[in-house]
C-alpha cells in the first residue's frame, strides 16, 4: 500500500507537536539505520573488489594492467 507524499504531508500537518516531535525522532532513527546498512554495504562491496586488487610498483605490468582493463 503505497500513499502519496502529500497525503503523508497533509497528514503530518494535523499532529499534534509532541507527535510531530515523536514523528521526528523516529525518522532520524530509520535514516541513521538507513545510511548504517549502505555504508555496511559499500564496505561489503570494497570487500569483494579488494581481492580483485593487483597492486605493483613495475611500470610495464601496470601498462600491462591498464590495456586489459575494459
Amino acid at each position: 500500500m503505497s500513499i502519496p507524499f502529500a497525503t503523508v504531508v497533509e497528514q503530518v500537518q494535523q499532529l499534534s507537536v509532541e507527535e510531530k516531535s515523536l514523528l521526528q525522532r523516529l525518522l532520524e532513527k530509520y535514516l541513521r539505520e538507513d545510511r548504517r546498512a549502505e555504508i555496511y554495504q559499500h564496505y561489503l562491496d570494497t570487500k569483494t573488489q579488494e581481492d580483485q586488487l593487483e597492486f605493483t610498483r613495475d611500470l610495464s605490468k601496470l601498462k600491462c594492467l591498464l590495456e586489459e582493463s575494459p
